[in-house]
């Protein structure tokens, strides 16, 4: 925009007055990014019209846009911004983000007011720049390193800002000032852990180390606040400190087998223990109770979740008790007493290679009902309309069911469908898409759903769903594309519209949540209604009675007019060609009567009588 440009729309709209650097930063050549549409050029400034010309990346290209409106809804990105940096030389930033990530960082701070930024901006562009495939994981790499660039500040608390320093600062340099300086134990120990995790050599550490030990043991010693879990992590961070100046550290007091001496619940300490420590904690106990330190860990094991899983898993089968492992993973199951956070990790990790042997032979009708009693006794616990993740995965993953039922006879099937259906942890709609796998697989679960107090009416007609080829063919080209194409996209919709910051208030977020609840139901339906297809080419429609295959012609009570309708499969509705459906209101009154009778139809509490002149069958007229 130029200055004659800018002067008549703030003349015109004086509220303007106080945005004219943003206007005047309006000018073709530059980027601008669009909360909708995303990044775009400024192509032009047509002045007769009075908008901005914008190139977006999203497709809109040409794209019209007042500049009053813009001050409010486009950010303009300067000359040398990343993201222009870009678009204008990509070869060399994409070189940069493999191999230089902090400067990428120090980069977009150097642009942002006060050298400063919330890490929700920094994401925001991030993806931009990298895309929303690759952006977590390099972000989750570049954070590491960044806690050791001298050139930047790193937040202490998720909501402090990443800050460009004027003078470069070794981190371990602050860490040792911030240490030193407080007398909170909990911290201190957090500080001295990133000292470790900064690789310090020996050498620099040297003269700080006595101090720094004492500090921490002190620490331990008196402080009323530090629960066990936190206790343990202290005396490992300082154990390994202490081994900087080849300390004996079975010398040092407290030590870490004296934590355990008061302690009567192992799985209450083990939640208190940060996970990059699950596999010390085993040891200790190990160490500890020799006599029966299996015992202590199978206990855990049974209460245990996600990571800590994994970690007494692989500690005993290192500990070559892989064959005991087996047999009591199976008696907990024919005991009944699995626990639901245990079953989700052996139905995430039944294909993984390193496990799928043990947990092959887990899955099976047994495990299955046990899955049904754990979400069940998780549903009646919880109040909250929190998720079920067994549930969840059920629902998601859709082989699951199939490999559960592998080993299943008809009887038991039908078992588990009732255990289903009466089961208090899943949504009507999730429960009609379950019960149409297992149909898919056992045929005759039908019957019993038909009896259910289900209430579905697809379910309730033996008979099933007469439809045309062509139409299911549509049916599963759509199922498809929504597994595919369009819940795919929903999930990544989801995610990018949860990096713009709080759920309570972003629209994205509840407009993206609301489309995933309506993909999910229709994805639910339409596993129903192919369970429930049974194509037919309507050969076998009768002669002297309505059926479905039939066109029959009739007079309209209230009119007189004759009009001749075609009654065809469940999904062959054209209206526009007088193609009906069997379900519709009309085709269900016609069938099975005969040419002469009279139907009456009630549509919108409006009346009408129609009388059948003549029958025919569709396929003779397509000849």
């Amino acid at each position: 925009m130029n200055k004659e440009a800018i002067d008549l729309l703030i003349r015109q709209r004086p509220n303007l007055k106080n945005s004219r650097s943003k206007l005047e930063a309006m000018q073709p050549g530059f980027y601008c990014f669009h909360r909708s549409f995303g990044l775009g050029l400024i192509k032009d400034f047509d002045e007769k019209e009075n908008k901005l010309i914008i190139d977006f990346e999203d497709g809109r290209t040409g794209h019209a846009m007042d500049p009053g409106f813009c001050v409010q809804k486009l950010e303009i990105l300067q000359p040398g911004n990343i993201i222009v940096q870009h678009r204008e030389n990509p070869e060399k930033v994409e070189e940069a983000i493999k191999k230089s990530p902090t400067d990428i960082i120090v980069s977009i701070l150097g642009h942002c007011d006060g050298h400063a930024a919330a890490t929700s901006e920094i994401e925001k562009t991030l993806l931009l720049l990298i895309g929303a495939d690759r952006y977590k994981k390099w972000w989750t790499a570049t954070k590491k390193l960044l806690v050791k660039d001298p050139r930047v500040a790193v937040p202490a608390k998720k909501t402090d800002p990443y800050v460009l320093r004027d003078e470069p600062v070794k981190a371990e340099e602050e860490i040792l000032e911030e240490f030193f300086s407080i007398q909170a134990p909990k911290k201190q120990i957090l500080l001295a852990e990133k000292l470790l995790a900064l690789s310090i050599s020996h050498d620099e550490l040297q003269d700080h180390l006595p101090d720094i030990l004492q500090t921490l043991t002190k620490g331990l010693q008196e402080s009323k606040i530090l629960n066990p879990g936190e206790r343990l992590q202290g005396l490992w961070v300082r154990n390994d400190l202490a081994r900087f100046i080849h300390e004996d550290v079975e010398t040092l007091t407290p030590t870490s087998s004296s934590i355990l001496e008061d302690i009567r619940d192992f799985s209450k300490l083990a939640a208190q223990i940060p996970p990059t420590y699950y596999k010390r904690f085993l040891d200790l106990i190990f160490r500890t109770y020799p006599e029966n330190w299996e015992k202590i860990v199978f206990d855990l094991l049974r209460g245990s979740s996600g990571k800590f899983t994994t970690e007494c898993i692989n500690f005993l089968i290192e500990n070559d008790l892989e064959e005991e492992l087996d047999d009591t993973l199976h008696r907990w199951l024919e005991e009944q007493i699995i626990k639901g956070p245990l079953l989700l990790w052996i139905l995430k990790n039944r294909h993984s290679r390193k496990f799928a042997t043990l947990l092959s032979k887990l899955i099976s009708p047994r495990l299955f009902n046990a899955i049904f009693y754990a979400i069940d006794h998780e549903a009646l616990q919880n109040a909250s309309a929190r998720r079920i993740p067994l549930a969840d995965i059920l629902s998601e993953d859709a082989e699951l069911i199939s490999e559960l039922l592998s080993q299943a006879s008809q009887e038991t099937a039908k078992d588990l469908a009732t255990t289903l259906i009466l089961n208090q942890g899943f949504e009507d709609l999730t429960k009609k898409s379950l019960l149409a796998r297992f149909i898919r697989l056992f045929p005759g679960v039908q019957n019993l759903v038909s009896g259910s107090r289900d209430g579905s009416e697809e379910y309730s007609k033996s008979e099933g769903l007469v439809v045309s080829k062509e139409s299911l063919e549509a049916r599963k080209k759509e199922y498809e594309t929504l597994l595919t194409e369009k819940i795919p996209e929903n999930k990544k919709a989801i995610a990018t519209a949860r990096e713009h910051g709080d759920l309570k208030e972003n629209s994205e977020y509840k407009m993206a949540r609301q489309d995933q609840d309506m993909l999910l139901a229709r994805k639910s339906q339409l596993e129903i209604d192919l369970t429930l297809a049974r194509v037919s080419d309507f050969s076998d429609a009768p002669a002297e009675i309505v059926g479905i295959g039939n066109v029959v012609e009739l007079t309209e009570g209230s009119t007189g007019n004759k009009v001749t309708y075609s009654i065809l499969g469940a999904w062959d509705s054209l209206p526009e060609k007088n193609i009906l459906s069997y379900k519709t209101p009309l085709g269900q009154s016609l069938i099975s009567k005969k040419e002469g009778d009279a139907v009456k139809t009630v549509i919108d509490d409006t009346e009408e009588v129609w009388t059948i002149n003549r029958i025919s069958r569709w396929v003779d007229l397509q000849k």
